[in-house]
Protein backbone atom coordinates (compact mmCIF):
# COMPACT_ATOMS: atom_id res chain seq x y z
CA UNK A 1 0.00 0.00 0.00
CA UNK A 2 1.34 3.40 -1.02
CA UNK A 3 0.22 6.95 -0.38
CA UNK A 4 0.91 9.63 -2.98
CA UNK A 5 0.92 13.24 -1.71
CA UNK A 6 -0.14 15.35 -4.69
CA UNK A 7 -1.18 18.65 -3.13
CA UNK A 8 -1.59 20.71 0.05
CA UNK A 9 1.90 19.64 1.11
CA UNK A 10 3.74 22.27 3.16
CA UNK A 11 1.13 24.72 1.86
CA UNK A 12 -2.60 25.03 2.38
CA UNK A 13 -4.51 24.61 -0.88
CA UNK A 14 -4.64 22.00 -3.65
CA UNK A 15 -5.65 19.03 -1.50
CA UNK A 16 -5.02 15.80 -3.41
CA UNK A 17 -3.85 12.30 -2.53
CA UNK A 18 -3.84 8.86 -4.11
CA UNK A 19 -4.09 5.72 -2.01
CA UNK A 20 -2.62 2.86 -4.03
CA UNK A 21 -3.22 -0.75 -3.06
CA UNK A 22 -2.34 -3.97 -4.85
CA UNK A 23 -5.54 -3.80 -6.90
CA UNK A 24 -6.83 -0.20 -6.63
CA UNK A 25 -5.90 3.43 -7.06
CA UNK A 26 -8.19 5.69 -5.07
CA UNK A 27 -7.95 9.47 -5.40
CA UNK A 28 -8.82 11.50 -2.32
CA UNK A 29 -9.84 15.06 -3.24
CA UNK A 30 -8.62 16.98 -6.28
CA UNK A 31 -8.43 20.61 -5.26
CA UNK A 32 -7.27 23.81 -6.89
CA UNK A 33 -4.04 25.50 -5.85
CA UNK A 34 -4.82 29.09 -4.85
CA UNK A 35 -1.57 30.51 -3.47
CA UNK A 36 0.07 32.68 -6.12
CA UNK A 37 3.38 30.87 -5.64
CA UNK A 38 1.84 27.51 -6.59
CA UNK A 39 -0.66 28.46 -9.32
CA UNK A 40 1.48 26.74 -11.96
CA UNK A 41 0.62 23.38 -10.36
CA UNK A 42 -2.96 23.79 -11.59
CA UNK A 43 -1.64 23.46 -15.13
CA UNK A 44 0.61 20.46 -14.51
CA UNK A 45 -0.61 16.94 -15.39
CA UNK A 46 -1.65 14.63 -12.59
CA UNK A 47 1.26 12.31 -11.71
CA UNK A 48 -1.22 9.40 -11.52
CA UNK A 49 -2.78 8.68 -14.90
CA UNK A 50 -6.45 9.76 -14.49
CA UNK A 51 -7.65 6.80 -16.55
CA UNK A 52 -6.00 4.39 -14.09
CA UNK A 53 -7.98 5.62 -11.07
CA UNK A 54 -10.73 3.34 -9.78
CA UNK A 55 -12.60 5.94 -7.71
CA UNK A 56 -12.36 9.25 -5.90
CA UNK A 57 -13.36 10.08 -2.33
CA UNK A 58 -14.24 13.73 -1.81
CA UNK A 59 -14.06 15.17 1.71
CA UNK A 60 -16.03 18.35 0.97
CA UNK A 61 -16.97 20.95 -1.61
CA UNK A 62 -14.46 23.75 -1.05
CA UNK A 63 -12.59 24.76 -4.21
CA UNK A 64 -9.21 23.75 -2.80
CA UNK A 65 -10.57 20.22 -2.38
CA UNK A 66 -12.78 19.74 -5.46
CA UNK A 67 -11.79 22.52 -7.85
CA UNK A 68 -9.66 20.52 -10.31
CA UNK A 69 -11.95 17.50 -10.71
CA UNK A 70 -13.32 18.67 -14.10
CA UNK A 71 -9.75 19.07 -15.40
CA UNK A 72 -9.02 15.51 -14.24
CA UNK A 73 -12.16 14.35 -16.07
CA UNK A 74 -11.10 16.19 -19.22
CA UNK A 75 -7.78 14.34 -18.98
CA UNK A 76 -9.34 10.88 -18.80
CA UNK A 77 -10.76 10.27 -15.29
CA UNK A 78 -13.98 8.27 -15.62
CA UNK A 79 -14.54 6.61 -12.23
CA UNK A 80 -17.22 7.14 -9.54
CA UNK A 81 -16.76 9.99 -7.06
CA UNK A 82 -18.13 9.27 -3.58
CA UNK A 83 -19.08 12.00 -1.13
CA UNK A 84 -21.93 12.93 1.21
CA UNK A 85 -25.28 13.95 -0.25
CA UNK A 86 -24.99 17.67 0.61
CA UNK A 87 -21.53 17.63 -0.98
CA UNK A 88 -23.01 16.40 -4.27
CA UNK A 89 -25.26 19.47 -4.46
CA UNK A 90 -22.62 21.90 -3.22
CA UNK A 91 -19.96 20.59 -5.60
CA UNK A 92 -22.20 21.24 -8.59
CA UNK A 93 -22.63 24.86 -7.51
CA UNK A 94 -18.93 25.31 -6.78
CA UNK A 95 -17.72 23.80 -10.07
CA UNK A 96 -20.22 25.60 -12.28
CA UNK A 97 -19.27 28.88 -10.65
CA UNK A 98 -15.56 28.10 -10.94
CA UNK A 99 -15.83 27.35 -14.67
CA UNK A 100 -17.78 30.53 -15.27
CA UNK A 101 -15.33 32.72 -13.32
CA UNK A 102 -12.33 31.12 -15.04
CA UNK A 103 -13.78 31.72 -18.49
CA UNK A 104 -14.66 35.33 -17.61
CA UNK A 105 -11.25 36.00 -16.06
CA UNK A 106 -9.44 34.40 -18.99
CA UNK A 107 -11.33 36.57 -21.47
CA UNK A 108 -10.64 39.69 -19.38
CA UNK A 109 -6.93 38.88 -19.07
CA UNK A 110 -6.62 38.17 -22.79
CA UNK A 111 -8.10 41.57 -23.68
CA UNK A 112 -5.97 43.35 -21.07
CA UNK A 113 -2.78 41.64 -22.17
CA UNK A 114 -3.51 42.42 -25.81
CA UNK A 115 -4.06 46.04 -24.86
CA UNK A 116 -0.81 46.10 -22.89
CA UNK A 117 1.11 44.18 -25.55
CA UNK A 118 2.27 41.37 -23.31
CA UNK A 119 1.60 37.77 -22.29
CA UNK A 120 0.73 36.54 -18.82
CA UNK A 121 2.62 33.91 -16.87
CA UNK A 122 -0.16 31.35 -17.38
CA UNK A 123 -2.25 30.43 -20.45
CA UNK A 124 -5.04 32.89 -21.15
CA UNK A 125 -7.70 30.21 -21.00
CA UNK A 126 -9.78 28.44 -18.38
CA UNK A 127 -8.48 25.29 -16.71
CA UNK A 128 -11.82 23.75 -17.67
CA UNK A 129 -15.16 24.90 -18.99
CA UNK A 130 -18.87 24.28 -18.41
CA UNK A 131 -18.85 21.20 -20.64
CA UNK A 132 -16.17 19.60 -18.47
CA UNK A 133 -18.29 20.28 -15.39
CA UNK A 134 -21.35 18.75 -17.05
CA UNK A 135 -19.33 15.59 -17.76
CA UNK A 136 -18.22 15.48 -14.13
CA UNK A 137 -21.58 15.77 -12.38
CA UNK A 138 -22.95 12.26 -13.21
CA UNK A 139 -19.89 10.76 -11.52
CA UNK A 140 -20.86 12.21 -8.13
CA UNK A 141 -22.47 9.65 -5.84
CA UNK A 142 -23.99 10.75 -2.55
CA UNK A 143 -23.62 8.37 0.39
CA UNK A 144 -24.86 8.68 4.00
CA UNK A 145 -22.72 9.46 7.01
CA UNK A 146 -21.58 6.68 9.36
CA UNK A 147 -22.18 3.85 6.87
CA UNK A 148 -19.55 1.44 5.55
CA UNK A 149 -19.48 1.89 1.77
CA UNK A 150 -17.63 -0.47 -0.57
CA UNK A 151 -15.49 1.43 -3.07
CA UNK A 152 -13.58 -1.44 -4.73
CA UNK A 153 -13.04 -5.09 -3.86
CA UNK A 154 -10.28 -4.20 -1.39
CA UNK A 155 -11.26 -0.68 -0.26
CA UNK A 156 -14.26 0.54 1.76
CA UNK A 157 -14.96 3.90 3.39
CA UNK A 158 -17.03 5.46 6.15
CA UNK A 159 -17.84 9.18 5.96
CA UNK A 160 -17.81 10.87 9.39
CA UNK A 161 -18.96 14.45 10.09
CA UNK A 162 -16.01 16.88 10.00
CA UNK A 163 -17.87 19.91 11.39
CA UNK A 164 -16.19 22.15 8.80
CA UNK A 165 -18.92 22.99 6.27
CA UNK A 166 -22.26 21.47 5.36
CA UNK A 167 -21.60 17.93 4.15
CA UNK A 168 -17.92 17.92 5.10
CA UNK A 169 -16.47 14.57 6.04
CA UNK A 170 -13.55 12.79 7.59
CA UNK A 171 -12.77 9.58 5.73
CA UNK A 172 -12.16 6.29 7.48
CA UNK A 173 -10.73 4.20 4.65
CA UNK A 174 -10.60 0.46 5.27
CA UNK A 175 -8.12 -1.51 3.14
CA UNK A 176 -8.07 -5.31 3.08
CA UNK A 177 -4.97 -6.93 1.57
CA UNK A 178 -3.63 -10.45 2.07
CA UNK A 179 -6.12 -11.14 4.83
CA UNK A 180 -5.00 -8.05 6.76
CA UNK A 181 -7.21 -5.00 7.38
CA UNK A 182 -5.80 -1.54 7.94
CA UNK A 183 -7.50 1.81 8.54
CA UNK A 184 -6.33 5.09 7.05
CA UNK A 185 -8.08 8.20 8.36
CA UNK A 186 -8.11 11.36 6.25
CA UNK A 187 -9.18 14.22 8.48
CA UNK A 188 -10.20 16.54 5.64
CA UNK A 189 -10.62 19.98 7.17
CA UNK A 190 -11.36 19.70 10.89
CA UNK A 191 -13.96 22.20 12.03
CA UNK A 192 -14.35 23.99 15.33
CA UNK A 193 -16.56 22.73 18.11
CA UNK A 194 -19.71 24.61 19.17
CA UNK A 195 -20.15 26.45 15.87
CA UNK A 196 -23.61 27.53 14.69
CA UNK A 197 -25.68 25.66 12.09
CA UNK A 198 -23.68 22.43 11.69
CA UNK A 199 -22.70 19.56 13.97
CA UNK A 200 -19.37 19.13 15.76
CA UNK A 201 -16.35 17.24 14.32
CA UNK A 202 -16.07 13.49 14.87
CA UNK A 203 -13.41 11.71 16.94
CA UNK A 204 -11.64 8.41 16.29
CA UNK A 205 -10.43 5.86 18.83
CA UNK A 206 -7.96 4.12 16.53
CA UNK A 207 -6.29 4.23 13.12
CA UNK A 208 -3.24 2.68 11.51
CA UNK A 209 -2.39 5.84 9.56
CA UNK A 210 -3.71 9.39 9.86
CA UNK A 211 -3.51 12.12 7.22
CA UNK A 212 -4.31 15.25 9.17
CA UNK A 213 -4.73 18.92 8.30
CA UNK A 214 -2.53 21.51 10.04
CA UNK A 215 -3.78 24.90 8.84
CA UNK A 216 -3.60 26.42 12.33
CA UNK A 217 -0.98 24.02 13.65
CA UNK A 218 1.20 26.78 15.08
CA UNK A 219 -1.37 28.98 16.79
CA UNK A 220 -4.69 29.25 18.54
CA UNK A 221 -7.48 31.52 17.37
CA UNK A 222 -7.29 34.90 19.03
CA UNK A 223 -9.96 35.38 21.65
CA UNK A 224 -11.23 38.93 21.38
CA UNK A 225 -14.68 38.36 22.74
CA UNK A 226 -17.65 36.63 21.22
CA UNK A 227 -18.14 36.78 17.45
CA UNK A 228 -21.52 38.45 17.64
CA UNK A 229 -20.23 41.39 19.67
CA UNK A 230 -17.13 41.82 17.48
CA UNK A 231 -19.28 41.87 14.35
CA UNK A 232 -21.71 44.28 15.98
CA UNK A 233 -18.89 46.69 16.87
CA UNK A 234 -17.36 46.66 13.37
CA UNK A 235 -20.74 47.28 11.72
CA UNK A 236 -21.74 50.10 14.07
CA UNK A 237 -18.37 51.87 13.86
CA UNK A 238 -18.27 51.68 10.07
CA UNK A 239 -21.86 52.75 9.51
CA UNK A 240 -21.20 55.60 11.94
CA UNK A 241 -18.44 56.79 9.60
CA UNK A 242 -20.86 56.52 6.66
CA UNK A 243 -18.75 53.75 5.17
CA UNK A 244 -19.44 50.27 3.84
CA UNK A 245 -18.51 47.01 5.54
CA UNK A 246 -17.01 44.84 2.80
CA UNK A 247 -16.57 41.19 3.74
CA UNK A 248 -14.68 38.77 1.46
CA UNK A 249 -16.82 35.70 1.92
CA UNK A 250 -16.51 32.00 1.23
CA UNK A 251 -19.77 31.00 -0.43
CA UNK A 252 -20.04 27.76 1.50
CA UNK A 253 -20.55 28.00 5.26
CA UNK A 254 -18.97 31.39 5.91
CA UNK A 255 -21.68 33.31 4.07
CA UNK A 256 -24.40 31.37 5.88
CA UNK A 257 -22.67 31.77 9.25
CA UNK A 258 -22.44 35.53 8.67
CA UNK A 259 -26.14 35.58 7.83
CA UNK A 260 -26.82 33.71 11.06
CA UNK A 261 -25.01 36.29 13.20
CA UNK A 262 -26.29 39.34 11.31
CA UNK A 263 -29.82 37.94 11.63
CA UNK A 264 -29.38 37.77 15.41
CA UNK A 265 -28.09 41.37 15.47
CA UNK A 266 -30.99 42.58 13.32
CA UNK A 267 -33.65 40.85 15.42
CA UNK A 268 -32.07 42.22 18.60
CA UNK A 269 -31.89 45.78 17.15
CA UNK A 270 -28.16 45.92 17.88
CA UNK A 271 -27.22 47.36 14.48
CA UNK A 272 -28.83 50.13 12.37
CA UNK A 273 -31.37 49.35 9.66
CA UNK A 274 -29.05 49.02 6.66
CA UNK A 275 -29.12 46.91 3.56
CA UNK A 276 -27.13 43.70 3.70
CA UNK A 277 -26.05 42.40 0.29
CA UNK A 278 -25.02 38.83 -0.37
CA UNK A 279 -23.39 39.39 -3.77
CA UNK A 280 -22.67 35.94 -5.12
CA UNK A 281 -24.84 33.67 -7.26
CA UNK A 282 -23.01 30.73 -5.77
CA UNK A 283 -23.60 31.82 -2.17
CA UNK A 284 -27.30 32.29 -2.94
CA UNK A 285 -27.50 28.76 -4.35
CA UNK A 286 -25.55 27.38 -1.41
CA UNK A 287 -27.95 29.04 1.03
CA UNK A 288 -30.82 27.21 -0.67
CA UNK A 289 -28.90 23.92 -0.32
CA UNK A 290 -28.51 24.63 3.42
CA UNK A 291 -32.27 24.95 3.66
CA UNK A 292 -32.67 21.65 1.79
CA UNK A 293 -30.38 19.66 4.12
CA UNK A 294 -31.60 20.97 7.45
CA UNK A 295 -31.17 17.50 8.95
CA UNK A 296 -27.44 18.37 9.12
CA UNK A 297 -28.12 21.36 11.41
CA UNK A 298 -27.19 21.37 15.08
CA UNK A 299 -29.64 21.80 17.97
CA UNK A 300 -29.13 25.57 18.22
CA UNK A 301 -30.18 26.11 14.59
CA UNK A 302 -33.25 23.94 15.09
CA UNK A 303 -34.27 26.05 18.08
CA UNK A 304 -34.25 29.17 15.90
CA UNK A 305 -36.23 27.41 13.19
CA UNK A 306 -38.73 26.27 15.79
CA UNK A 307 -39.19 29.87 17.00
CA UNK A 308 -39.93 31.05 13.42
CA UNK A 309 -36.70 33.07 13.32
CA UNK A 310 -34.91 31.47 10.41
CA UNK A 311 -31.13 31.74 10.81
CA UNK A 312 -30.81 32.39 7.05
CA UNK A 313 -33.41 35.12 6.52
CA UNK A 314 -33.90 38.58 8.04
CA UNK A 315 -35.20 42.08 7.14
CA UNK A 316 -32.79 44.07 4.97
CA UNK A 317 -31.16 41.05 3.31
CA UNK A 318 -30.75 41.34 -0.47
CA UNK A 319 -29.51 38.41 -2.54
CA UNK A 320 -27.66 39.51 -5.68
CA UNK A 321 -27.58 36.75 -8.25
CA UNK A 322 -27.30 38.54 -11.61
CA UNK A 323 -24.52 40.83 -12.82
CA UNK A 324 -27.05 43.67 -13.04
CA UNK A 325 -28.00 43.18 -9.36
CA UNK A 326 -24.32 43.21 -8.43
CA UNK A 327 -23.63 46.42 -10.36
CA UNK A 328 -26.69 48.04 -8.77
CA UNK A 329 -25.02 47.74 -5.36
CA UNK A 330 -22.55 50.39 -6.49
CA UNK A 331 -25.45 52.80 -7.01
CA UNK A 332 -26.50 52.52 -3.37
CA UNK A 333 -25.10 55.69 -1.79
CA UNK A 334 -26.21 54.71 1.71
CA UNK A 335 -23.85 52.81 4.03
CA UNK A 336 -24.35 49.08 3.69
CA UNK A 337 -22.87 45.65 4.36
CA UNK A 338 -21.51 43.78 1.33
CA UNK A 339 -20.63 40.10 1.47
CA UNK A 340 -19.06 38.84 -1.76
CA UNK A 341 -16.93 35.97 -2.98
CA UNK A 342 -14.20 34.88 -3.15
CA UNK A 343 -13.09 34.55 0.46
CA UNK A 344 -9.37 35.01 -0.29
CA UNK A 345 -10.07 37.74 -2.90
CA UNK A 346 -8.57 35.57 -5.64
CA UNK A 347 -11.42 36.22 -8.08
CA UNK A 348 -15.11 36.92 -8.39
CA UNK A 349 -17.18 39.96 -7.44
CA UNK A 350 -15.27 40.85 -4.27
CA UNK A 351 -12.52 42.41 -6.40
CA UNK A 352 -14.96 44.96 -7.83
CA UNK A 353 -16.11 45.96 -4.33
CA UNK A 354 -12.51 46.21 -3.16
CA UNK A 355 -11.74 48.55 -6.05
CA UNK A 356 -14.52 50.87 -4.87
CA UNK A 357 -13.91 50.66 -1.12
CA UNK A 358 -10.26 49.83 -0.40
CA UNK A 359 -9.16 53.47 -0.82
CA UNK A 360 -12.06 54.89 1.25
CA UNK A 361 -10.98 55.65 4.86
CA UNK A 362 -14.59 55.48 6.02
CA UNK A 363 -15.08 51.87 4.81
CA UNK A 364 -13.95 48.66 6.49
CA UNK A 365 -12.59 45.53 4.83
CA UNK A 366 -13.50 42.78 7.27
CA UNK A 367 -11.75 39.42 7.00
CA UNK A 368 -13.53 36.47 8.59
CA UNK A 369 -11.54 33.55 7.17
CA UNK A 370 -8.07 32.23 6.54
CA UNK A 371 -6.03 34.12 3.94
CA UNK A 372 -3.46 31.87 2.27
CA UNK A 373 0.04 33.16 1.65
CA UNK A 374 0.34 35.08 -1.63
CA UNK A 375 -3.38 35.73 -2.11
CA UNK A 376 -4.78 39.25 -2.52
CA UNK A 377 -6.65 38.83 0.76
CA UNK A 378 -3.42 37.99 2.58
CA UNK A 379 -1.67 41.06 1.13
CA UNK A 380 -4.48 43.36 2.26
CA UNK A 381 -4.90 41.75 5.68
CA UNK A 382 -1.12 41.91 6.28
CA UNK A 383 -1.28 45.68 5.79
CA UNK A 384 0.29 46.12 2.35
CA UNK A 385 -0.26 49.79 1.51
CA UNK A 386 -0.84 49.27 -2.20
CA UNK A 387 -2.19 46.24 -4.04
CA UNK A 388 -2.90 45.38 -7.65
CA UNK A 389 -6.49 44.60 -8.67
CA UNK A 390 -7.56 43.99 -12.25
CA UNK A 391 -4.29 45.35 -13.56
CA UNK A 392 -4.32 48.60 -11.58
CA UNK A 393 -2.76 49.63 -8.28
CA UNK A 394 -5.01 50.72 -5.41
CA UNK A 395 -3.89 52.35 -2.18
CA UNK A 396 -5.22 50.74 0.97
CA UNK A 397 -6.79 53.46 3.13
CA UNK A 398 -9.82 51.58 4.48
CA UNK A 399 -9.94 50.17 7.98
CA UNK A 400 -8.72 46.55 7.96
CA UNK A 401 -10.37 44.32 10.56
CA UNK A 402 -10.38 40.61 11.37
CA UNK A 403 -12.67 38.37 13.35
CA UNK A 404 -10.83 35.13 14.05
CA UNK A 405 -13.62 33.14 15.65
CA UNK A 406 -15.32 32.64 12.29
CA UNK A 407 -12.64 30.24 11.14
CA UNK A 408 -13.97 26.94 9.87
CA UNK A 409 -10.76 25.24 10.99
CA UNK A 410 -9.85 23.93 14.42
CA UNK A 411 -6.93 25.81 15.92
CA UNK A 412 -3.79 24.28 17.44
CA UNK A 413 -5.56 23.28 20.66
CA UNK A 414 -8.44 21.79 18.72
CA UNK A 415 -6.13 19.80 16.47
CA UNK A 416 -4.26 18.42 19.48
CA UNK A 417 -7.58 17.55 21.11
CA UNK A 418 -8.66 15.72 17.96
CA UNK A 419 -5.50 13.64 17.47
CA UNK A 420 -5.18 13.07 21.22
CA UNK A 421 -8.50 11.21 21.24
CA UNK A 422 -6.77 8.17 19.70
CA UNK A 423 -6.34 5.56 22.40
CA UNK A 424 -3.15 4.11 20.91
CA UNK A 425 -0.38 5.30 18.65
CA UNK A 426 -1.01 5.06 14.91
CA UNK A 427 1.83 3.67 12.83
CA UNK A 428 2.34 7.14 11.39
CA UNK A 429 0.72 10.57 11.21
CA UNK A 430 1.11 12.72 8.09
CA UNK A 431 0.49 16.45 8.41
CA UNK A 432 -0.78 18.27 5.32
CA UNK A 433 -2.92 21.27 4.41
CA UNK A 434 -0.83 23.80 6.32
CA UNK A 435 2.02 26.18 5.61
CA UNK A 436 5.36 24.57 6.36
CA UNK A 437 5.92 26.46 9.62
CA UNK A 438 2.47 25.51 10.92
CA UNK A 439 2.82 21.85 9.99
CA UNK A 440 6.32 21.54 11.45
CA UNK A 441 5.24 23.20 14.68
CA UNK A 442 2.28 20.84 15.10
CA UNK A 443 4.46 17.83 14.29
CA UNK A 444 6.92 18.80 17.00
CA UNK A 445 4.13 19.25 19.53
CA UNK A 446 2.55 15.86 18.77
CA UNK A 447 5.94 14.16 19.09
CA UNK A 448 6.57 15.91 22.40
CA UNK A 449 3.09 15.34 23.84
CA UNK A 450 2.33 11.84 22.55
CA UNK A 451 5.68 10.43 21.43
CA UNK A 452 4.14 9.39 18.10
CA UNK A 453 5.79 9.25 14.69
CA UNK A 454 4.83 12.29 12.62
CA UNK A 455 6.02 13.45 9.22
CA UNK A 456 5.32 16.43 6.95
CA UNK A 457 5.40 15.14 3.36
CA UNK A 458 6.85 17.06 0.44
CA UNK A 459 4.85 17.75 -2.72
CA UNK A 460 4.60 14.56 -4.85
CA UNK A 461 6.29 12.43 -2.19
CA UNK A 462 5.27 8.77 -2.27
CA UNK A 463 5.26 6.84 0.99
CA UNK A 464 5.28 3.03 1.18
CA UNK A 465 2.86 2.04 3.94
CA UNK A 466 3.96 -1.59 3.79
Amino acid sequence: MKLHFLGANRQVTGSRYCLETTDSKIMIDCGMFQEREFLSRNWEPNSIMPSECDAMLLTHAHLDHCGLIPKLVANGFHAPIYCTRPTVDLTEVILRDSAKIQEEDAAYKKKRHEREGRHGKYPEKALYDEDDVIKTLPMLNGVPYDTLWRVTDDVSVVFHDAGHILGSAMLEVVVTEGGETRRVVFSGDIGQWDKPLIRDPSFFDSADYVVMESTYGDRDHEDRGDIETQLCDVINETIGRRGNVVIPTFAVERAQELMYYISRLVHADRIPDVKVYLDSPMAVDVTNIFRKFRECFDDEAWELIGSNRSPLQFPGLHLARSAAQSIAINNDKQPCIIMATSGMCTGGRIKHHLRRNLSRPESTILFVGYQAYGTLGRLISDGKREVRIHGRNYESKAQISRIYGFSGHADRSGLLQWIGHLKQAPDRIFLTHGEEQAAMSLAAQIRQTNGWEVSVPEFQEVVDLG
